[in-house]
């Protein structure tokens, strides 16, 4: 049977013009190539039959073969691709990399401190910094009017005063090896301790844990500089306790810091050349009510058998200096004083906290084994204090005399709320605060105090012109 010839594709020659001869060629089937199945939860792919390919002859030229067609990808499979994708570029980021950061150093022997000018003066430049921002913090919870206007003009002239006083110790704040500032206890921000180490350390030394003041507020560890130099200067390492003020934090918060960085120091202080069997707590002001807060709350934790990281007989004195112990007397106090009762009681964890937070309130309801752990309480303050009056502390030591419990209440007459703290150091010369917690830190040590007591005095900071009127200005 006779088979017509096909027409000829327009892009190839026809054979007879190559060849000079006709040719036939056969009919073929259109076969389709097996179908790629990809799986696809959204809908299937639909396949189209090829067409009919015809071979061209020997020798024809090849038509140019078309790049195969690119299906797109479906929701799920693209979903898939990027999260593949993703999950590989986070592991070539994640790869292990050596930090450059270095390494916390290494409790033991104390090493000379090594910094750099420019590394100290940075450093009190963010000191600075930090004491402007929580001034400014303080006027703008106490408010700006016409009284807290003349109380910040009274509190610059204050400073004026004493300027040449406080440029001498934060000039051995800053530079001396004998200070080793902001060693980490905890892992708060302000979770920082300053040491003052004594210049020669031939045997282990007592150790003061001093939590400082500043109307939980402005309370910083910079303040206890004036008191840790005397110290240090009598063979007595300082620890000056800093923890979070409000509104960074509340009183709890305040409670938690301090009882963490005494922790710290009666776990870590041999590294440092301290004698961990001699510890003594200190507190002023806001510091001594959180030191004390503190002191409770570690007794009555210890005497119902709860975990605790130090104990309340490592500590052998706590020294309570003008300290307020019964928040309840004190919030119209503070309220006259000018420290808002709202802002206050907000500082206080609301009037629900008071008793909780008055270590007095809590003294009372103690059990016999929670007096029994206390150590011996001396509790100083001067008679003419208007920011706390000295009734506070005269209160707290028969609440603690009745109870069982050890006190101590020394008064200091005609002394005020800074005479005993700044003044009376910055004069030179014999200091009733230092001589007094010397002579208890020593007091079954006769060679010592012979030696304390032929020592050279310190000598004067400021004119005695200038602390007069300073005094007569303070705002405090």
């Amino acid at each position: 049977m006779f088979c017509p010839t096909p027409p000829t594709p327009p892009s190839w020659p026809r054979a007879d013009a190559l060849t000079g001869s006709a040719y036939l060629v056969p009919t073929i089937a259109p076969r389709s190539p097996p179908a790629l199945r990809l799986p696809s939860p959204r809908a299937p792919i639909a396949t189209k039959p090829e067409p009919v390919r015809i071979s061209p002859p020997p020798g024809a030229a090849r038509p140019p073969v078309p790049a195969p067609a690119m299906r797109p990808l479906s929701g799920a499979e693209a979903d898939a691709l990027l999260a593949r994708s993703d999950s590989a570029g986070r592991r070539r980021r994640s790869s292990p990399v050596q930090s450059a950061s270095p390494r916390p150093p290494v409790l033991g022997a104390c090493p000379r401190r090594q910094s750099s000018f420019r590394d100290d003066v940075g450093h009190a430049a963010s000191e600075t910094y930090l004491v402007t921002r929580l001034t400014f913090r303080l006027l703008q919870y106490l408010g700006l009017g016409y009284r807290w206007m003349s109380q910040l003009l009274a509190l610059t002239i204050y400073a004026i005063l004493l300027m040449p006083g406080f440029l001498q110790v934060g000039y051995y704040y800053f530079f001396s090896s004998q200070v080793r500032r902001s060693i980490v206890y905890g892992d708060q921000p302000r979770n920082r301790l300053d040491l003052y180490i004594p210049k020669y350390i031939n045997r282990p030394c007592p150790v003061v844990a001093f939590v400082t003041g500043g109307a939980w507020i402005i309370g910083y560890k910079a303040w206890g500089a004036l008191l840790g130099r005397r110290l240090a200067e009598r063979g007595i390492i300082v620890a000056c306790i800093d923890y979070r003020n409000f509104p960074q934090g509340t009183i709890g918060d305040m409670v938690s810091d301090a009882s963490q960085g005494i922790s710290y120091v009666c776990n870590n202080i041999a590294s440092y050349g301290g004698d961990p069997n001699q510890i003594y707590l200190m507190g002023q002001s806001a510091g001594a009510h959180i030191s004390a807060c503190a002191l409770m709350e570690q007794a009555v934790k210890e005497s119902r058998g709860e975990p605790i990281s130090w104990s309340v007989t490592q500590i052998k004195v706590y020294f309570g200096l003008s300290g307020g112990y019964n928040i309840h007397r004190l919030v119209d106090h503070f309220h006259e004083r000018g420290l808002s009762r709202s802002i206050f009681l907000s500082i206080m964890e609301g009037e629900e906290s008071l008793s909780r937070y008055s270590p007095e309130m809590v003294v009372k309801e103690s059990s016999s084994q929670t007096i029994a752990l206390l150590p011996l309480i001396v509790l100083m303050h001067g008679t003419e204090d208007y920011s706390i009056p000295s009734s506070a502390s005269q209160s707290f030591a028969d609440i603690l005399q009745q109870t069982g419990a050890q006190a101590k209440l020394l008064l200091y007459e005609g002394k005020t709320h800074t005479d005993i703290f700044l003044q009376d150091p910055l004069r030179g010369g014999r200091d009733p605060l230092v001589e007094d917690i010397l002579s208890i830190i020593h007091a079954d040590d006769e060679i010592t105090q012979e030696k304390i007591a032929v020592s050279p005095t310190p000598r004067r900071l400021v004119f005695e012109w200038q602390l007069q009127l300073a005094r007569r200005i303070s705002p405090f």
